[in-house]
């Protein structure tokens, strides 16, 4: 995109909706976002590298492996997030973000900024929350 934002630059409701300069602003937050997930993950596999995985006190392997244990999960969690941050980028260059993927509303300036990669509007992510629990509740 050819939009240059102002450093200080914020996206307001009194625009219109998911003009150049907000996309532009959402598309550098996810990015960000993005690269500093990539970091953290490449972090956890330095650290699981150089780890003395010979431990030799018993009580010190177990806590070394739930540690491990704990942060592989961070790390797929990650993952999963940085497949949710590229899918809201492609949705950007599709020109569908900031849309509800189910009513096609807006899906809010202040929602997408708590939550970049929000797909739905806050009313549908809710009636999505209440469909879940009531096939939780059956089984």
């Amino acid at each position: 995109m050819g939009v240059q934002l102002a450093a200080n630059y914020k996206p307001t409701e009194k625009e219109p909706y998911m003009n150049e300069k907000q996309l532009e602003y959402f598309r550098l937050k996810l990015l960000a976002w993005r690269e500093e997930l990539l970091a953290e993950s490449r972090e956890t596999l330095d650290h699981l590298k150089e780890e003395n995985w010979h431990e030799p006190d018993i009580a010190d392997r177990a806590s070394l492996e739930t540690d491990t244990g704990i942060e592989l999960r961070t790390r797929n969690r990650y993952l999963k997030l940085i497949e949710k941050i590229d899918a809201a980028l492609r949705r950007i260059q599709e020109g569908t973000y900031g849309y509800c993927e189910e009513t096609g509303d807006p899906i809010g300036l202040k929602r997408l900024e708590a939550r970049p990669i929000a797909t739905l509007t806050v009313e549908a992510q809710e009636r999505h929350e209440r469909k879940e629990k009531q096939y939780s509740d059956e089984e």
